[in-house]
């Protein structure tokens, strides 16, 4: 009778690691799929405004606003690249 009571025990012990490995796995993946969401969503908010300034420099004539238009595409650029 020890015997079964012992290998009964040893099978609820293998599924609790098992049933704690798959929730540390779920959450570790929900952490990083929140954090690859946020990196996702601030590229595609840069993607968005360098479309933007493009736009406005390809119609802007006056050279200051030119110019602060190219600063602010150089800028977008640099952050897209990290």
């Amino acid at each position: 009778m020890g015997w079964d009571g012992d290998a009964l025990a040893g099978q609820a012990e293998e599924i609790f690691e098992r049933q704690q490995a798959a929730a540390d796995a779920r959450a570790n993946r929900g952490t990083s799929s929140a954090e690859e969401r946020a990196r996702s969503a601030k590229f595609e908010s840069l993607r968005l405004s360098r479309s933007r300034i493009m736009g406005q420099l390809s119609r802007a004539t006056n050279p200051a606003h030119r110019s602060i238009l190219e600063s602010a595409l150089q800028s977008i650029n640099n952050e897209m690249a990290e």
